[in-house]
């Protein structure tokens, strides 16, 4: 697999992980993990948006 399509897979699995943590830190008035979600769910889309940038450069 390219590492493009690696970056991008991994970042959407990261931005999933991400908002379940969110969620459930919301539902269970957890706000260290609604935080640790928000900042997962930054990194998937970061990691994503690289795949995409290295999709283009054909790498």
């Amino acid at each position: 697999m390219k590492t493009s399509t690696t970056d991008k897979v991994e970042g959407n699995v990261h931005k999933v992980k991400g908002e379940v943590k969110e969620t459930v830190g919301q539902i269970t008035n957890d706000p260290q993990l609604e935080a640790e979600g928000t900042i997962e769910k930054a990194e998937g889309k970061t990691q994503e948006t690289v795949g995409k940038i290295k999709k283009v450069l054909g790498k």
